[in-house]
């Protein structure tokens, strides 16, 4: 943490909902799992209601948090990967169990699920 407190205790649970919360995260986490390598753009259309300035903060705050990787390559035009870090990758059982949930409750309501 690069926070003003970043010395100070915390409860585990918030700190792993800190590095997880949110709209996307979860979203691009499995994504990356689902494809392993993705550019910019591909995340761009896999998360279609989410602005280029909201998907790069949210990247960089994944990055911030190691949990995923950008590699640059020097070449014209310029490309960008990413992918998960091994500790990003430690997360999917979690995100799946969560999708697994989710999915039962979808059922439940009679909603019509899309595939993430």
């Amino acid at each position: 943490m690069k926070k003003k407190y970043a010395d100070a205790p915390i409860c585990s649970v918030d700190y792993a909902f800190r590095r997880i919360g949110g709209k996307y995260k979860g979203r691009i986490i499995w994504y990356l799992h689902s494809k392993q390598i993705m550019r910019y753009g591909e995340l761009r259309k896999a998360l279609t209601d989410i602005t280029p300035k909201m998907l790069t903060q949210t990247l960089r705050e994944l990055e911030d948090d190691n949990l995923v990787k950008r590699k640059v390559y020097h070449e014209v035009p310029p490309k960008v990967e990413y992918s998960l870090t091994e500790t990003g990758a430690e997360l999917i059982p979690f995100i799946d169990h969560l999708r697994q949930w989710g999915d039962r409750q979808i059922e439940k309501e009679k909603r019509k699920p899309i595939n993430c």
